[in-house]
């Protein structure tokens, strides 16, 4: 069972139980439990933007549809976001998340 204490409202504290592998240690544990929230986090602004909780599932192949295509926009909108931050660097900049060369390549 894994507890966690909210920083912002400290007498707040969430329950949940974790399956895992007994070798997996407790540094694993909690790295892997915290980004539940991060995904939790996204699908909670992919509602907001996309409309992505209104569909009334009637059959699975709408319904397939309609989320590929909502997490499809919602991705879209999170790239034009990275790219409006990054508007200041210049357009021969690489974008942060590339790998720069080493100075000991020939790249």
């Amino acid at each position: 069972m894994i507890a966690r204490r909210s920083i912002r409202w400290p007498d707040q504290i969430s329950y949940y139980i974790a399956y895992c592998p007994a070798e997996t240690t407790l540094d694993e544990l909690i790295r892997i439990a915290g980004s539940r929230w991060a995904v939790e986090e996204c699908f909670q602004t992919a509602k907001g933007e996309c409309r992505l909780d209104d569909y009334q599932v009637r059959r699975y192949p709408g319904w397939h549809r309609h989320i590929t295509l909502a997490m499809a926009a919602h991705a879209c909108l999170t790239v034009l976001k990275a790219r409006e931050a990054d508007a200041g660097k210049a357009e021969t900049d690489p974008p942060s998340s590339y790998p720069l060369p080493s100075p000991n390549s020939d790249a």
